[in-house]
């Protein structure tokens, strides 16, 4: 996978909120060995708390790259300020943006998204933004600066799985050259896997791998299932088909 000119060996990217504990949180990224793992300036804190720290020694450890967010914001205003802090705090220009137009859908607000990447964009971020599969929302991302693209597959924490097939599809269709990863509402391997069969990129997820029984064992298993559905995509898979279609040859049969 290759954004913003930087190659990375895997497709997988993880969020680090919600776990029972920074211990489990650290063996869930150890299992998957993310690309990229994201954090929350809020979260964070003044003074880090010790979570930076183990933030800075998993990235060493698996290779992965921090990507700080702006979640929790609902203005560009706020995502801007917070954007820049988080550059501070954590050292790095990437960023994944989030501006948060309703509170119950958390649903990515298009106006306030494209005016907060265009600005961000020109001080040098690297963004990663967290938009709808909407494909005039994409093509004014695009013109703000952004080199990727995360649309969502459903809800945040949903477990939805791929609500709007046919609008990814049309979307991976439409930029076939930009970097496309679905984030967000996916609530099983097999969802990644579609999402991988599609010809997306990668996939960004949190909550299905923390709020597992076994973090680590779901860790393991979506990243086998990103490389699965990659694997299979590049394959070229067989179009779909209304009717049957037999799999031994009808010719030679024996005649009553």
């Amino acid at each position: 996978m290759r954004l913003y000119e930087t190659d990375f060996s895997s497709r997988l990217m993880l969020g680090t909120a919600l776990y029972a504990s920074p211990s489990v949180m650290a063996e869930a990224v150890r299992a998957a060995k993310p690309a990229l793992l994201t954090v929350s300036l809020r979260r964070e804190g003044a003074g880090g708390q010790g979570f930076w720290p183990l933030l800075q020694a998993l990235c060493a450890e698996t290779g992965a790259r921090l990507l700080p967010n702006t979640a929790g914001c609902y203005t560009a205003r706020e995502a801007i300020t917070t954007a820049q802090m988080a550059r501070e705090l954590f050292e790095t220009e990437w960023l994944k943006l989030e501006v948060i137009a309703d509170p119950e859908t958390l649903q990515p607000d298009p106006f306030g998204l494209v005016e907060a990447a265009r600005v961000l964009s020109a001080d040098g971020f690297k963004i990663l933004p967290y938009c709808t599969e909407d494909l005039s929302v994409a093509e004014k991302l695009l013109a703000a600066g952004c080199k990727v693209l995360m649309p969502w597959g459903a809800p945040i924490g949903s477990a939805r799985g791929l609500n709007n097939v046919y609008g990814l599809r049309t979307l991976r269709a439409r930029f076939s050259e930009v970097p496309l990863i679905v984030d967000a509402g996916l609530g099983l391997p097999s969802h990644a896997a579609q999402a991988m069969e599609l010809g997306y990129d990668g996939v960004l997820l949190n909550t299905a791998i923390a709020k597992a029984d076994d973090p680590a064992g779901m860790a393991r298993a979506f990243a086998l299932a990103v490389e699965a559905g990659r694997a299979g995509y590049r394959a070229g898979p067989m179009a779909a088909r209304d009717m049957a279609a037999p799999s031994t040859p009808v010719f030679g049969l024996a005649a009553l």
